[in-house]
């Protein structure tokens, strides 16, 4: 659930950047390039701390006394993975808008449509397949996301307790078996999702 929740956030905010990124150039592209893509390449647990350290700020501790609490709470979880497949997001995205010809757009506009009429009809149904293929992957991203939720949510037991946290505890414990058991239900989560966004992709291709 969080993990869907995460996707699903990060492909709101990912969706209209990775558009733009694609069909303007604006000053300071690169700067906002290199900040949407920065959870990719930085480490998660690192990721993590950043996030506690501002939530110990003045502003930080504004936002969760105000509106929403997110240190040791689902809603750190989302955060955490939210934080973590944004830049995955956006750059897969990106790469499902360049592959839609522009003059395709250009064409419906001179036929009267409107820039968001265009976006919905034309555009999109177009990415479709790169735009499912994103939601899979990133969910997946999301699903086996480790380090940044255990710094943010804990490992509250039942309560901040994500599969790869539940590996991480139950290998603490010695539970062997059970450590095997969640580890192959997340390998074939991953695997399965690479391979449908795989065929998606292979698909928008020929498309």
């Amino acid at each position: 659930m969080a993990a869907t929740a995460a996707t699903a956030l990060a492909l709101l905010l990912a969706i209209p950047a990775a558009y733009a990124l694609s069909r303007f150039t604006f000053i300071g592209k690169g700067a906002v390039e290199t900040v949407l893509e920065f959870p990719i390449i930085v480490s998660p647990a690192a990721l993590g701390a950043i996030i506690l350290i501002f939530f110990n700020n003045s502003l930080g501790e504004w936002l969760q006394t105000n509106a929403v609490y997110f240190v040791f709470t689902f809603a750190g979880i989302v955060l955490a993975q939210f934080v973590t497949i944004l830049g995955l997001a956006v750059r897969m995205l990106k790469t499902a808008f360049d592959e839609v010809p522009e003059e395709l757009e250009v064409v419906a506009r001179t036929l009267g449509g409107s820039p968001r009429h265009v976006f919905f009809t034309v555009t999109l149904p177009l990415a479709r397949n790169g735009l499912i293929a994103s939601f899979i992957l990133t969910w997946a991203k999301a699903l086996g996301e480790f380090g940044a939720t255990l710094m943010v949510a804990g490992s509250m037991a039942m309560r901040t307790e994500t599969l790869p946290i539940a590996i991480f505890m139950r290998l603490s414990n010695a539970d062997i078996e059970g450590t095997v058991a969640l580890i192959f239900v997340l390998v074939g989560i991953g695997l399965t999702a690479l391979y449908a966004a795989r065929r998606l992709l292979k698909r928008s291709v020929y498309v």
